[in-house]
């Protein structure tokens, strides 16, 4: 049976600003999303390089819209939407996807930041704003598991700035939030899903192992949180859920290769201006 939401879900979401969910996708369903994002040349071909503050290199591809594709039948199926909705309180709306690619031995770090911290900048007044992350390959503390703050959604969010290529979260803050607040490494097994609040404080640590750390994020804005401007992010359109099934059913249909990609040149450039700003 495929996972369905719950009120203790949702009630463990809103005390400690995540759920996990082993399991999400099924042993073939994850097979199918992990060949299509591997063989997928037009997301490589759109993959950028994203610098910490070592110099070292994580690389993402990111997309505004839900195509029909598999990476868009996740986005949009019924098991992933519905249960944004009933963390989230009420309609939601896709805001972007990203693969992120984390590759052995060169891979990266993520600075400690909050989504809601720069989405802020995107127009969204309030921060009812989440994400789904789903494990493509096994996620390790050695290959740069997510790492977490529990219930530090409940700080609101934190100002931020560039660090390295990124942007990041007022460290001084986040030194005091790691004084009250659990760190969790958000170990997982490929399949399994991590919902996050957008005012959760999170970061990863350097692919120091010989394997890869892939995940597919798909991002979510509540409906009634219509950015007030335009942005690189698109403002409410109406997302069309499809069912569960159609996760399996879309892997023979060729792959977008013509997806929203975002304008990253452009929204970076106005991202950055935002934070010299605030």
């Amino acid at each position: 049976m495929a996972y369905r939401v719950t009120d203790a879900d949702a009630a463990a979401f809103e005390r400690d600003g995540y759920l996990f969910v082993e399991n999400f996708l099924d042993a073939e369903e994850t097979d199918l999303v992990t060949k299509a994002a591997r063989g997928d040349a037009s997301m490589q071909q759109h993959a950028l390089d994203r610098t910490d503050t070592t110099g070292k290199v994580s690389k993402l591809a990111l997309w505004n819209h839900p195509s029909n594709d598999i990476f868009g039948m996740v986005a949009r199926s019924e098991r992933v939407v519905n249960t944004m909705e009933h963390l989230l309180g009420g309609e939601v709306y896709h805001y972007h996807s990203k693969l992120m690619m984390k590759e052995p031995k060169v891979g990266g770090a993520w600075e400690w930041h909050q989504d809601y911290g720069y989405w802020y900048n995107n127009g969204c007044l309030y921060p009812y704003m989440a994400s789904c992350m789903i494990a493509i390959d096994e996620a390790t503390q050695e290959n740069g598991c997510l790492q977490v703050l529990k219930g530090s959604h409940h700080i609101g969010r934190i100002h931020h700035t560039l660090a390295g290529d990124q942007t990041g979260a007022d460290m001084e803050r986040v030194e005091q939030a790691m004084k009250h607040h659990e760190l969790v490494h958000c170990e997982m097994k490929p399949g399994t899903a991590l919902f996050f609040h957008g005012n959760l404080l999170h970061a990863s640590a350097p692919n120091t192992s010989d394997r890869p750390r892939w995940v597919l994020i798909c991002c979510y804005n509540a409906a009634r949180n219509n950015p007030y401007k335009e942005h690189g992010h698109p403002q409410y359109t109406p997302l069309e859920k499809v069912p569960d099934s159609a996760i399996k059913e879309s892997a023979a249909a060729p792959l977008d290769s013509e997806r929203a990609w975002l304008d990253n040149q452009k929204d970076r450039a106005s991202q950055e201006e935002a934070l010299k700003e605030g």
